[in-house]
């Protein structure tokens, strides 16, 4: 019956008799083709909706800022690849004040950068590890020894900033200097470049300032060191951000899971 209501569609036999049984007419075998093609098709799409719905492929924009793109989201998309080999990613480093309007704007799914005291009403986030910024300076300089500085020892010191000086770590430096009612800190240097920053604070007496996270990074390849500066500290809280109600891949949602777990390795191989 199946077979006739077939042929009543297709408005051509499919199959004749034969002495030896029943065989495919040419029409039959035509379609027979297409079907199989279209069962590999329909397969091919099972196994991509899977894929898909299990955040094992697809394609992820995300934006971080400096410092965690390399401890935090270079590790985890080292993970995604290896646990889904078929997602693609596209990663921008852009500066702070970006990231937060280019991710609402919709320019990319995920935003990995510091939770600012107030959050927009269109985006989530999830918490991923609190970082302090720390004063540094070259294992040479005169004040490498000293267990114990205030910002009144510094008074003297040249420093190294990002260009425009905006970046909220520089501007609570600023406000600690004037708490103490001190002379603004003297700038030497600016410049958007971090290793600019790093080299020139290594090879010279300049002070700069960074985040813990890359301090240990840093340190690696130039002669720094952490000045224990106790009157100047600044911790920020990061996370990674998505917009609510705003279409987020199933490979981003996975990328959110594996961001969280590098998190807390780091946070822990800091202790």
């Amino acid at each position: 019956m199946s077979l006739r209501r077939l042929e009543d569609s297709a408005k051509a036999k499919l199959v004749k008799r034969t002495p030896r049984g029943v065989e495919l007419t040419v029409v039959g075998t035509a379609l027979l083709s297409h079907v199989q093609r279209l069962r590999l098709a329909r397969d091919d799409l099972k196994r991509e909706v899977s894929a898909l719905g299990q955040g094992l492929a697809g394609h992820v924009r995300i934006c971080v800022i400096p410092g965690l793109d390399e401890e935090i989201v270079g590790a985890a998309q080292s993970a995604l690849l290896e646990a889904a080999p078929e997602v693609t990613l596209r990663i921008a480093v852009l500066e702070p004040g970006t990231l937060l309007p280019a991710l609402s704007n919709g320019e990319f799914d995920l935003a990995v950068t510091m939770i600012p005291p107030a959050i927009p009403d269109d985006l989530g986030h999830e918490h991923l590890l609190d970082d302090e910024f720390v004063v540094c300076a070259s294992t040479k300089h005169r004040l490498a020894r000293r267990k114990r500085l205030t910002l009144r020892d510094l008074v003297q010191e040249r420093w190294v900033t990002n260009l425009d000086g905006s970046a909220a770590w520089w501007k609570a430096v600023l406000a600690a200097f004037e708490q103490q009612g001190l002379p603004p800190p003297r700038v030497a240097i600016e410049t958007s470049s971090r290793l600019q920053r790093y080299h020139a604070v290594a090879s010279t007496s300049l002070l700069g300032l960074t985040s813990s996270l890359m301090m240990r990074k840093t340190a690696q390849r130039f002669p720094l060191l952490r000045l224990p500066v106790t009157e100047l500290k600044w911790k920020r809280r990061n996370g990674v951000f998505y917009r609510r109600g705003g279409y987020l891949p199933p490979a981003a949602a996975r990328l959110i899971e594996i961001l969280k777990s590098t998190a807390s390795q780091v946070a822990l191989d800091k202790r």
